[in-house]
């Protein structure tokens, strides 16, 4: 590839295109997304792969007119926007279960500001949340997005991603496999807390002089920590695979 012919409009055209694919899936995929990284570092980022896969960039298939190029980056923070949507859904099954195991816990209350998503948050959730983040490190997830990003080239040219019909059953398909997960992840805690409520009950009736605040859920704290830690790897595992179950689909429809 010659210098006249890198800086021709289409490939100029091209890159920018290749810049905001980049930039919108670091501005909505799990790892990249994380609030702490500053606008400007994901900006740089996106620029910097943009030139490493530049090379392997597919001629463009657009026509060089503003209206079509408009169109295109539309296309292109859409396609980003629906790979984080389907990623995140995912990665939220960890937060939804952490939300039910903090009520179960009596720590609904004590809650802080996330600093992955910026809202407020249980503790128990921002706990199994930055744990999971680093299980998702551990596995190379940001290493599959930029193979994926690399196969996408081929698959999908720069500003033809269309949203289709299986694209929108797959996520309502997933946001309701979401809540059954975490339902599941939280349900040895749910159970021993609800046995713990009636053992606690019994408890009352036949010794009036039991106190529940002040016994009572000190030993239910501790037996759902218990729990917590013992169930912790199957936690993790249950996360990895819904995370490649999630990129399996991306695989296969994109």
């Amino acid at each position: 590839m010659g210098w006249p012919q890198v800086f021709s409009d289409a490939y100029v055209v091209g890159f920018i295109l290749l810049f905001f694919r980049f930039g919108a899936l670091f501005m909505a995929v799990p790892i990249f997304s994380h609030n702490s990284i500053p606008i400007s570092l994901k900006a740089s980022m996106a620029f910097f792969f943009s030139i490493v896969f530049y090379s392997s960039m597919p001629p463009l298939q657009i026509p060089i007119t503003m209206p079509s190029i408009v169109l295109a980056i539309l296309s292109e923070l859409l396609f980003g926007l629906a790979i984080g949507t389907i990623l995140q859904i995912a990665f939220n099954v960890i937060t939804f279960a952490g939300g039910q195991i903090s009520f179960m816990m009596g720590f609904s209350m004590a809650s802080a500001i996330d600093p992955q998503s910026g809202i407020s948050m249980p503790i128990i959730s921002q706990f199994l949340s930055l744990m999971a983040l680093m299980i998702l490190f551990s596995i190379d997830m940001h290493h599959w997005m930029l193979l994926f990003i690399d196969g996408s080239l081929q698959k999908i040219p720069l500003g033809g991603f269309i949203m289709s019909e299986n694209l929108f059953n797959y996520i309502i398909k997933a946001t309701s496999n979401m809540f059954m997960v975490g339902f599941m992840i939280a349900f040895p805690i749910t159970a021993l807390s609800w046995l713990a409520d009636v053992i606690f009950g019994m408890l009352m009736k036949t010794m009036p002089q039991f106190n529940l605040l002040v016994i009572g859920f000190p030993i239910k704290i501790a037996v759902s920590f218990v729990v917590l830690i013992a169930t912790f790897s199957a936690t993790m595992l249950i996360l990895k695979g819904q995370m490649q179950e999630a990129f399996n689909f991306l695989e296969m429809f994109f």
